[in-house]
């Protein structure tokens, strides 16, 4: 189904003033092949170590984006071309980490959502470290396991109801 989060935004303003629909701030951009993802929220809080975004890639994913929290660190990447052909492979609709990437180029092919804040080529730890399914806070949204997130070229909404 096609959406634009400008549209939905006008169709639940309403949802917004009682905080069930909010607004992400900019500055995620765009990496995947597919700009324009929705569904069904799955969390981690990462802090440097990918373990627990390998574990869910290569778990079924259809209908649901994985979101990582790495602190916004520029230090090491979070999601490289095989985790992210891996969450291809398994159906997941989408990637938004708060940190960063790498492989880039490869991922821009693939037919996934992948939005973070910049690239860097340095790979995090595998130490079997993280949370999963935690609320996460960055860029003015409260991210919470179950929760719906749409995702296109103008921003992230996120809602504690389907939207479409």
């Amino acid at each position: 189904m096609t959406f634009k989060t400008a549209d939905l935004c006008d169709l639940h303003e309403g949802d917004a003033l009682d905080g069930r629909l909010q607004v992400v701030h900019p500055g995620l951009i765009n990496f995947g092949g597919k700009s324009r993802f929705h569904g069904e929220i799955v969390t981690i809080r990462a802090l440097g170590d990918f373990s627990q975004v390998r574990e869910q890639v290569r778990s079924a994913g259809p209908g649901k984006v994985l979101v990582v929290d790495n602190d916004a660190s520029m230090q090491v990447a979070m999601l490289g071309d095989l985790l992210a052909a891996a969450g291809v492979d398994n159906g997941w609709q989408g990637v938004v980490i708060n940190g960063c990437i790498r492989d880039a180029a490869d991922i821009a092919s693939m037919d996934i959502g992948v939005k973070a804040l910049a690239t860097v080529p340095a790979r995090g730890s595998r130490g079997d470290l993280g949370e999963l399914n935690v609320e996460l806070s960055f860029l003015g949204g409260v991210f919470r396991p179950g929760e719906f997130l749409y995702s296109d070229e103008d921003g992230i909404l996120l809602s504690s109801t389907a939207l479409i």
